[in-house]
Formats: structure tokens, C-alpha cells, sequence
């Protein structure tokens, strides 16, 4: 009987040395083969076992890997770099370090040849601390004179955000390469330090070291990612000069940098210069010409450059629907995106997320609610881009309903703690005038930055909430974040809806004096507003006349608006005739000076306006509101009578003036600048579009629940005096946003205590 066993198991031995030696195993044969090795009882062979765990990574079988190693009582050096070295490799960065680990504690000093895939993974997974440890074991093992360690390291740290200490590791280098020095110098670059990134890119030639295509790509979307658009450009002209040679990389980089700078002569250069280089049908370069076109304003030249794209990939899709949008184009926009859609092509989120943010850029926010319920409907899940993209349109329209479920849908997702969610939310509900809640979202916000200060900011001042914009501007300098632009404007415009000229005279001077910003155009308007609206109007056109640039629409708007407000005839004509050649097509500012003449009995004066406005093809905005019920948003438009609720809500409307009048309210038919009568003028009071949409809302809504309405004008004194009326009457709280700010109405009085 043991004749017959030993001849079977030296068959059996030699079975097992062709499966493990062959470098055509399959698996089955690899697992047969460890089947006879327990059996055979020599698994504790380390020749073995290595060359078992050699085959088992060949084949991605790293648990079977892991239980090899286990079993070995004393595993080599060999053993565990094998393994570790593949883990890294496949990304399994937590697992390569957790064996690496075992590794140490079985007493086994690593080498010069397994230290760099360690390294990599400790930069992989940005675990600064273990790759700290890993930099002590290299330092006491005298491995750190080694090249290929020492850029590993290099690498680690600027992966881990530590700059510092990776140009340490770099000057004690004994011999820098090409590696270390693009990892240190495109670190640099991503973080703006324009000075320190020229210094030692200029240096390179002094360490024997050439720059490669890697270097330059790498200092070039460095400064793209910084914003430091102007050095990107000038290191790709620098490339060129030197002879170096672009690639696909490169030059979607710097074509990304030419549309920030809009520097379309530069771009064209640019697209001359790929075309020379046969680069034009490279996948990522399609994209970025398209997107650089785009964001130069040249949307012929973009439908050119999509159309001329033989295999129209998605990147080059989301490009153009970006880029139409981006110009106003929305209709254009839209109409690629359906035509994508009929020809199958696989949408992903980043084309839902931009054809979404087209429509609430402008003005189509029912619609970019619309394709939200759609993009869920077709499979896609909304990410942190999307739901700041689709909150604006939320708060355009006050549709609160909508923005709730666009929150509920962030706090499953676990997005809700991001900035820009953060902050859009904020906005959102302090738009839908929810200030409250805007507030408590803010405060859960377990990290702000300026962008979510500015939001609250700006919601407070919205709300005429001067005092408590004040405080959070206090409370965000405490917090050591600086003000920036849009910080002022919030502070500006909270000061002018409290009529605060004296703070609003210290913001606007400490924006220079104290914190070294320049004032822009905005700011200006804001102090024109402010001064404007609190009567100073001489003091505005000073202040016009004072400025260190030329005004623009937005000042002499906010001029002609005050002298709206005050019925100031010689300062709005002024105003008036600055804006007729600023905006030639803009009817608005023909309206507001018709009305000053109308306030005043000019009715010579106001029909000359209108004959203007006649020849040439301009019409008066109609008065728009809109108001969510039933978790639908309605749009209702002056003297339109097109709403299937239309008799119900003219009813509801007789009936409601008929109580007022007996409670004492009398119509402020001064506010119909039109010669008239006075019962006409009544009916045309009756029909302004935020009285239509409260009937709606009271007709289609339970006793005591809220309403939200949105005005596209500012509202007239008239509804003013109405809205408090109902709130009293109705037992309603009304919260109706115009142009300027957010009424709050409650118990017959309004939030702004009627300076508006």
C-alpha cells in the first residue's frame, strides 16, 4: 500500500510545480493547485505559498491572496510586496496599506522596491499621517538617498495638500527627476503661487532636469485651476516658442483658460494651431472649443465647431447645450437637447444639470422644474451640482412646495452640508419668504463659506431686515472670513430698504478705506438706490457725476426709479435720455418716464412718450405674477382673462372689494396714470395680476394657510393697501416679493412699514 502512495504523491508534486510555475494558469488550476497544497500539508513552504499568492493577484483573487498570507508562519519580503504592490495597483489603497501594516508587524523590513507603491497609496487615500509614519521608516531604513523613494514622497505630500513639506523631501533630493519636479511645480501652480511656480520652473535647467509634456500640462491646468487664466495662456505661448509640443491635454487646458479671459482672438490662434497639429477630432479638444466659443459670445462659431465634430461624443453635447444657454439661447438649447434625446444618445448628469441651469438662467424656471421630475424619471440621480442649479428656479417663482422636496432630496442624498447647496437652499427659502427658515439652514451648516454668509445676507436685506444683515456681517468677519463685492451689495441693499443713508455712506467708504476693494458699478447703483429712494436725489446725481468710470443702465435705472418714486420731472428726464441711448429697446424706462409726466398732469409730454414707444415697436411689460397651489404654479398677467379660474377669481375679487369699502377702504386711483375716469381706473386697479393671484390662492387654499406670490413689477400703492386689507379680513399672512423687496403682510400691517 505505501508502494502505491509515495509514486502518487511525487505525481501529485510535479502537478502542482507545472500549474504554479506556468504563466498560463487559469484560476481553476490555481485553486485545484491550493487544494493540494493543504492537502499535501506543505502550505507553510514560503516558495510556495509566494508563488500561490503571485497567481491569485494575477488574477484579482486578492481575498484568496490575503488567506495565503496568512497562513504562512514566517512570509517573506517577497510575499507581501507582491500582494501590496498589486493592491496599490488595482486601487485598493486601504487594503494595500492594512497588509503593508502586517507587514511591519511581522518584524519584515521593506525595500527600495516596495516603498513607492506604500507612498502611493498613503497619497491615494490623502492619509497624511500614515504617510508620515511611512516617511519615518524610510528615513530610519536609510532608504530615503533613493531616487524613486524621494519622489514618491514628493508626490505623497503635495497629494496630501502639504506643499511645504514636499519641497523639503524635494531639496534634500540627491538627484531630482522629472517626476518630482512636475508634481512640486504643477502643486504649485493649483495653488496660485505664480512667483514660486516661475522661480522653479526656471530652475529645472540648473538640476539637469528638461521639462516634458507632463511639466508643462501640469503648470498649465494648474494656473486654469487657480484662475490665473492670463499665466496659463502665456506658459502655453512659452511652450510653443520653446518648440515643446502640445498635446490633447494641453490644449483643452488652455482653450478652457482663453474662454474665462474671453480673449477670442487668442482662441482662434489657438484652434489654427490644433488643426495644424491634427488635433481637431480629439475627443476632449472638441469640448473645449466648443466650450471656449461659448464663453467668448460667439455662438456661430460654436454651432460650427459642434457641427464640424464627426463622432459627436456627450462632452462636446453638454458643450454646446452649455454654450447656447450661457449666450440666451435657450429655445436653441433645448432644441439640441430633444434632438439628442430622439437619437438615443446615453444623457448623463452633467446634460440634465446644464439644460436645467439654462432654464433658470433665463427664465424658463416652470420648465427647469419640469426636467428635474424628468431626469429622476429616466434613471439619473441629481448630484450637488444639480439641486444649486434647480433651487434658483425654485425661489424665482416661489414655488416652496418644489424647493422642499429639492431639500428633502438633499438630506437623504447626505449633499445637503455642501456650500453650494448650503447656500442655494439658504437663498431658496429666503426668496419663497421663509426667512426663518433660511436662517435655521444656515445655522446647520456645520461649514460656511463667504458664499453662504453673502446668501443669509442677502435674504435679510431682501426681507428689509436691516439690523439682523448687520449682525451676521459682524459675526462673519468674527468668523475670519473677509468681505468680498457681493458682501457689500447685500449690506447696500439692506441699508436701502431701511432708508439708512448715514450706514449705507460708511459701508460704501469702508469698501476702500478698510478693506481695499474697489467700488464697481453695482455698488454705485446701490448708493444711487439708497440715496434716491430716501429722497436725496440731488445727492444721487452727485454721486453719478463723481463716479471714476462711465454709469451704466443699472445707475441710471436706479436714478430714474427714485425720481419715479418722487415725481422729480427735470432729474428723470435727465435719466431718461441717458437710458434711451444705453437701452434704446428697453420699454421699461419709457414707462417709468411716461408715469413721472402722467403723476404730474403732463399728458402732452406722456403721449409723446408713447408715440415714441410706437415707432418703434415697443410695448409695456405686462404686470405678471405667480403663485404655487396644489403644488402648481400659476402665472396670472394683468387684464388677461385666458385662466380657467378666471369668473370664479373676478368674483371672489367684487366681493372682497365690497367688504373693504364697508371696513373703510377707498382705491388709490392716483396710481392709474391715464386720463381716465375714475370708475375706469377703479376696474384697472382691480385687474393688477397680484390681486388675481391672492383671489386664486384664496379660492384654492383651507382658511389661515399662507400665500406666496411673486410680482415681476414693483407693487403700487393700491395692491399695497389691499394686501393688508386681506391679511386682516382673510386671517391670512401674505408674503408677495416684487422687484424691490418682500412684503410680509400679517394682522392689516406689511414688514415694511410701508417705505418701499
Amino acid at each position: 500500500m505505501s508502494r502505491q502512495v509515495l509514486p502518487l504523491f511525487d505525481n501529485l508534486h510535479q502537478g502542482v510545480f507545472r500549474c504554479l510555475t506556468s504563466a498560463t494558469s487559469s484560476l481553476l488550476h490555481v485553486r485545484q493547485a491550493h487544494a493540494h497544497i493543504l492537502k499535501a500539508g506543505i502550505i507553510d513552504d514560503t516558495a510556495w505559498s509566494s508563488k500561490l499568492i503571485s497567481l491569485y493577484v494575477n488574477h484579482q483573487c486578492f481575498p484568496e491572496a490575503q488567506l495565503v498570507l496568512h497562513s504562512i508562519p514566517e512570509p517573506s519580503l517577497f510575499s507581501f510586496s507582491t500582494l501590496i504592490y498589486a493592491l496599490t495597483r488595482s486601487n485598493l489603497l486601504a487594503v494595500s496599506l492594512s497588509v503593508f501594516s502586517q507587514m511591519v508587524s511581522y518584524g519584515v523590513l521593506p525595500d527600495r522596491r516596495i516603498i513607492p507603491s506604500v507612498i502611493k497609496a498613503c497619497g491615494g487615500l490623502s492619509a497624511l499621517e500614515a504617510g508620515k509614519q511611512v516617511h519615518g521608516i524610510v528615513s530610519t531604513s536609510g532608504l530615503d538617498s533613493d531616487d524613486c523613494v524621494g519622489a514618491s514622497l514628493v508626490n505623497m505630500y503635495v497629494k496630501c495638500d502639504e506643499i511645504g513639506d514636499a519641497h523639503k523631501v524635494f531639496d534634500r533630493l540627491p538627484q531630482r527627476d522629472v517626476v518630482s519636479c512636475s508634481a512640486l511645480l504643477s502643486a504649485y501652480a493649483r495653488k496660485g503661487r505664480v512667483d514660486v511656480t516661475m522661480k522653479l520652473f526656471n530652475e529645472m535647467k540648473d538640476f539637469g532636469v528638461e521639462p516634458n509634456i507632463i511639466t508643462w500640462n501640469g503648470v498649465i491646468s494648474g494656473f486654469n485651476h487657480s484662475r490665473d487664466y492670463n499665466e496659463a495662456v502665456i506658459m502655453f505661448q512659452r511652450m510653443h516658442s520653446e518648440g515643446y509640443h502640445p498635446d490633447d491635454t494641453t490644449f483643452s487646458s488652455v482653450l478652457s483658460a482663453v474662454g474665462d479671459l474671453k480673449e477670442l482672438k487668442i482662441g482662434i490662434q489657438v484652434h489654427c494651431c490644433l488643426i495644424k497639429q491634427g488635433l481637431g477630432q480629439e475627443r476632449y479638444v472638441r469640448s473645449a472649443l466648443v466650450d471656449m466659443y461659448g464663453k467668448c459670445a460667439c455662438t456661430l462659431e460654436l454651432t460650427r465647431a459642434f457641427d464640424e465634430i464627426n463622432e459627436k461624443d456627450i462632452g462636446a453635447c453638454n458643450a454646446v447645450i452649455t454654450g447656447l444657454s450661457r449666450n440666451g439661447l435657450i429655445y436653441n438649447a433645448l432644441k439640441a437637447f430633444e434632438q439628442f434625446r430622439d437619437k438615443g444618445m446615453e444623457l448623463n448628469v452633467v446634460t440634465w444639470t446644464s439644460v436645467i441651469a439654462g432654464c433658470t438662467q433665463n427664465g424658463r424656471d416652470i420648465q427647469a422644474l419640469q426636467l428635474f421630475r424628468e431626469m429622476q424619471s429616466a434613471g439619473l440621480k441629481p448630484n450637488s451640482v444639480t439641486v444649486p442649479c434647480l433651487l434658483p428656479a425654485c425661489g424665482n417663482i416661489a414655488a416652496l412646495m418644489h424647493g422642499k422636496a429639492a431639500h428633502c432630496f438633499a438630506l437623504r442624498t447626505g449633499i445637503a452640508d455642501d456650500f453650494y447647496v448650503g447656500s442655494a437652499l439658504v437663498d431658496m427659502y429666503a426668496k419663497c419668504g421663509r426667512i426663518r427658515m433660511s436662517r435655521l439652514c444656515f445655522d446647520k451648516m456645520p461649514t460656511k463659506n463667504l458664499v453662504c454668509w453673502n446668501a443669509i445676507m442677502g435674504g435679510y436685506a431682501m426681507h428689509g431686515k436691516t439690523k439682523e444683515a448687520k449682525e451676521i456681517f459682524d459675526l462673519m468677519q468674527r468668523a475670519g472670513h473677509k468681505p468680498d463685492l457681493i458682501s457689500f451689495c447685500c449690506m447696500l441693499s439692506a441699508c436701502s430698504q431701511g432708508g439708512l443713508v448715514e450706514e449705507g455712506w460708511s459701508y460704501f467708504n469702508s469698501m476702500t478705506k478698510e478693506h481695499r476693494i474697489e467700488a464697481k458699478m453695482e455698488h454705485y447703483a446701490s448708493m444711487v438706490n439708497l440715496l434716491g429712494r430716501a429722497g436725496k436725489l440731488e445727492e444721487a446725481y452727485a454721486l453719478i457725476n463723481q463716479m471714476p468710470f462711465e454709469p451704466d443702465a443699472c445707475v441710471w435705472g436706479a436714478l430714474l426709479g427714485s425720481c419715479r418714486l418722487h415725481n422729480n420731472v427735470s432729474l428723470g428726464e435727465i435719466a431718461a435720455e441717458k437710458l434711451f441711448k444705453l437701452e434704446p429697446e428697453n420699454p421699461g424706462n419709457y414707462v417709468l418716464l411716461s408715469n413721472i409726466y402722467a403723476s404730474k398732469a403732463m399728458w402732452s409730454e406722456v403721449n409723446a412718450v408713447r408715440d415714441i414707444m410706437m415707432s418703434r415697436g415697443l410695448k409695456k411689460n405686462p404686470g405678471c405674477s405667480w403663485i404655487e397651489v396644489k403644488n402648481k404654479v400659476h402665472m396670472l398677467l394683468a387684464g388677461d382673462k385666458s385662466h380657467a379660474e378666471m369668473p370664479q377669481i373676478l368674483e371672489k375679487l367684487n366681493e372682497l372689494s365690497m367688504e373693504m369699502k364697508k371696513a373703510g377702504y377707498c382705491p388709490e386711483t392716483d396710481f392709474v396714470l391715464q386720463d381716465v375716469e375714475e370708475q375706469d381706473k377703479e376696474q384697472m386697479l382691480g385687474e393688477h395680476s397680484e390681486k388675481l393671484a391672492v383671489a386664486l390662492g384664496l379660492l384654492n387654499t383651507p382658511p389661515g394657510t399662507p400665500l406666496q406670490v411673486i410680482k415681476n413689477l414693483r407693487i403700487c400703492r393700491d395692491c399695497h393697501a389691499f394686501m393688508k386689507f386681506i391679511s386682516r379680513i382673510e386671517g391670512r399672512e401674505i408674503f408677495v416679493r416684487d422687484t424691490n423687496r418682500f412684503h410680509h403682510f400679517k394682522g392689516g400691517a406689511c414688514s415694511c412699514g410701508d417705505f418701499w
